[in-house]
Formats: structure tokens, sequence, C-alpha cells
């Protein structure tokens, strides 16, 4: 198999469309090997697609399998012993989660990808950290994650100091945030959160405080769908955080737990884009063939880190629209797209949909 590490080493967003071509069909051709090999289930599923491997020249030809199915079947492709951490889909307690088993190599596929793929908007620099939260129970079982545990155990990697912005029961820790920012007034603060958090136990309480953000750099993710349910844009979202505490840096990401580390971060010109290690495939509803630039679809997700369970190339239940690729005015490389809300009947699922996850 190739060194999916010497890949991790390469800069996100430097390899044009050729090149990143023939570098995803090869490790995800043989990580689909892989998988037939070591899962069961994931072999019944590809047997009855009559594939043969080795008349697979793209990943485009590589069938996908829907995100759902991590909520019915325990998918794995590693032996039980070799599990060091089960992360778990948010969502109400009505719902039933999904579960992805980790082992050690897959965690070190998934920590690198997220380093390369932050450090390549922020640098290398560790900083001091906001988490716009409250501390979650979560951390009582280090070897089961909630998506939201996940996005702020990753995240804080690049911090050297953090804290939460928000006390366990949703309210405002004005006393600490303020002793905070006082400590580091004079560098960039990094702020992590959920978009519909941010927006409803966040936002209203910085207007209160007006809470000088001018130096931050905010990362938010997850929960749209419920702030398009209350008509809130993306632009809006921007504007407001500006207008009550300056925040100008503001990088929305697209991502879910059953490709962690394969995050897609919208650049300055608005755009999400697709690293080197992972792919987004806009396939047509009725028929699942490949849509065109600038027509919508449901997106299909591809990466090369998952190796412990068959996540590596997934039918999302999220629609969205392909921009262009290679040409995005911010200079990176790769396809760039904009993801345009939940399938029609589709459960509301977001890492902080819930926020009791």
């Amino acid at each position: 198999m190739i060194d999916i590490n010497s890949i991790l080493q390469i800069e996100p967003y430097s390899i044009g469309k050729e090149e990143k071509h023939k570098i995803l069909s090869s490790i995800l051709t043989e990580l689909t090997q892989h998988h037939i090999e070591n899962c069961d289930s994931y072999r019944k599923i590809l047997k009855s697609f009559s594939l043969d491997i080795n008349k697979i020249t793209n990943y485009y030809q590589i069938p996908f399998i829907p995100v759902r199915l991590f909520k019915s079947y325990d998918l794995l492709s590693i032996n039980k012993s070799d599990i060091i951490n089960t992360m778990r889909s948010s969502g109400t307690s009505s719902q039933i989660p999904s579960k992805i088993f980790i082992d050690r190599e897959t965690s070190s596929h998934q920590q690198k990808a997220l380093v390369k793929i932050v450090s390549s908007f922020i640098g290398s620099k560790r900083f001091p950290m906001l988490i716009l939260d409250a501390p979650p129970s979560i951390f009582r079982d280090r070897n089961s994650f909630s998506a939201r545990e996940a996005g702020v155990l990753g995240f804080s990697i690049f911090a050297y100091n953090k804290i939460y912005a928000l006390n366990e029961d949703m309210s405002l820790n004005i006393k600490e945030i303020n002793e905070f920012l006082e400590n580091h007034r004079d560098e960039d603060i990094l702020l992590f959160g959920f978009t519909y958090i941010i927006w409803k136990y966040i936002y209203p309480e910085f207007t209160k405080y007006k809470i000088d953000l001018s130096k931050a750099i905010l990362f938010h993710g997850g929960g749209w769908k419920k702030l398009e349910n209350e008509s809130v844009s993306s632009e809006e979202f921007k504007n407001k955080l500006f207008e009550c505490c300056g925040i100008k840096r503001i990088h929305n990401y697209y991502g879910m737990i059953e490709q962690t580390g394969s995050i897609y971060i919208e650049c300055e010109k608005g755009n999400l884009h697709s690293p080197l290690y992972s792919d987004i495939i806009i396939r047509r509803p009725i028929d699942f063939s490949v849509a065109d630039v600038g027509e919508e679809g449901i997106i299909e997700v591809v990466s090369i880190l998952p190796k412990s369970y068959p996540g590596h190339v997934l039918l999302t239940e999220d629609r969205g629209m392909l921009l262009g690729e290679d040409d995005c005015p911010c200079g990176r490389l790769g396809k760039y797209f904009k993801v345009m809300g939940r399938l029609q009947n589709s459960e509301i699922r977001g890492c902080s949909d819930a926020y009791h996850q």
C-alpha cells in the first residue's frame, strides 16, 4: 500500500487536478481492497455490485456506501482489540448515532491531515484559544467521543492555552473571558465552535458585553440546518459577528464524524476547498451520475484516511454544488464547492444540533 504518511507531508492545496486524481485513485483502490479483505459486511456490500477491483481506473468508479449504514452496522476493518476509541455522530436522543471505530494508525493519519489543512490557513504556531462552547462532560470517557467532542479535541492541537466561553449551564463565563483576553491582549486569538451554538448562545451574550475580538480567527462548522430553518445565511452570520465583536477572519468548515480529519475549509473568497487528502463528487439524485460544475446534487466524499473502517468512499445526506477546480481566486488548487443543505426528509443531524451531546 502507498505510504499515506508521505502524502500527508505534501501541502494540502498544492497539487493540480491530474496528479491529485492519480494519487487518490491509487490509494482509494488499495483501501477498497484492504476493506474487502478485512470487513465482512463491506465485502458483502461490494459483492452485490459485482465489482472487479482490477478494472478500476479511477476513484469515481469505486462504489460508495451511504453514511447511514454506520448507524445500523458495526463496520470495522481491524480486530476489536486494536480499537483505541469509538466516535459517535451527534444527534437528538431519539436518533441512532453512527459509530466509527478508530485504531492508532487511522487516528495518527486523521491528526496529521487536520494539522496540515488548518496550518495552511493559520501557520504552524500555537495560539491562545477560546472555545465557544461549554466544558464537555465528554472527556470522562477517553475511549468514546461525539462529533462535537472530537471537534474540540482536534482543534485543541493548535492551542497552547485554552478556556471555554460557556459554563456547563450554557451561560457566558464573562469574568474568565475578560481575564483571558487581557492576558493575551497583544496576540492573535484562535476561536473554535459549532455554528448553531455560537449563534444561539455566544452571539447574543457577546452583543451585550461588547467583547473585542478583532484579533481573533474563528473556525466553525455544524448545525447549519437549524440556522437555515431560522433564515440565517452565512453572510448574516459573518456580518453579525463582525458588528458585535469585530471578528474579520471567519472560516466555516464542512466535515463529518464518518471522515474525521478530512475537513473542507472555507477560503477568504467564501468557497469550501477539498485538500489533497480527500475530495468531493457531486452526484445526480436520479441516477447517481456525476453532476456538472454549477449543478446541484448529492455530495459524495472520499478520503485516504479511514483504514480501520470502510469510510473512504461515502454518499452523504447533503446537497451541494461544485463551483470549479484549480481556479479559485484565493489561489488554492483543488475542487471548491458550496453546501446547499440537507436532503429532503433526511434527519437533522449536525455536530452541534443537540448541545447535550
